[in-house]
C-alpha cells in the first residue's frame, strides 16, 4: 500500500493540494452519492479534451500500489505517478460563481488552458 503523505505546505510546492473549500465539496458530494468515508478522491490527467490534457476526478475505495497518498482534513487523495507529474504544484480549488460552480485547477505547469476549464496544455 502507498504511503501517507501529510497536507502539502508553502515548503513542498511540488505536491498537490486542495483548499479547504475543495475539500468540503468532495466530502458533500461523496455523501451524496452515498459512498463512506472510507472512499478517498482520485485525480488524474488523461491525454484528451480541447488542449491536449483533462483533469480527473473520481472516487475510489483503495489506492492503488504506486499511488501517491495525499490527506486533507480526513479526506484521503490518490494521485497515480505519471498523473503526478503534470498535477506537482496545482491547487485545487472550488468555485460559486455567475460564470460557473465547480472544481478549479490551478496549475502552474499549464501553458494553456480552454474555455470550460477541465482541459490544459503543458
Amino acid at each position: 500500500m502507498a504511503d501517507l503523505v501529510e497536507m502539502p505546505t508553502a515548503e513542498t510546492p511540488e505536491t498537490l493540494a486542495l483548499t479547504p473549500k475543495a475539500v468540503r465539496m468532495v466530502k458533500l458530494t461523496r455523501e451524496e452519492e452515498n459512498l463512506d468515508d472510507s472512499f478517498g478522491l482520485r485525480v488524474a490527467v488523461r491525454g484528451g479534451g480541447c488542449s491536449g490534457f483533462e483533469y480527473a476526478l473520481d472516487f475510489d475505495r483503495e489506492p492503488r500500489d504506486t499511488d501517491e497518498v495525499l490527506e486533507y482534513e480526513g479526506l484521503r487523495v490518490f494521485v497515480d505517478p505519471v498523473s503526478l507529474r503534470y498535477l506537482s504544484g496545482t491547487t485545487i480549488d472550488y468555485e460559486l460563481g455567475m460564470s460557473g460552480t465547480g472544481f478549479k485547477f490551478l496549475n502552474p505547469k499549464a501553458s494553456g488552458t480552454c474555455g470550460c476549464g477541465s482541459s490544459f496544455a503543458v
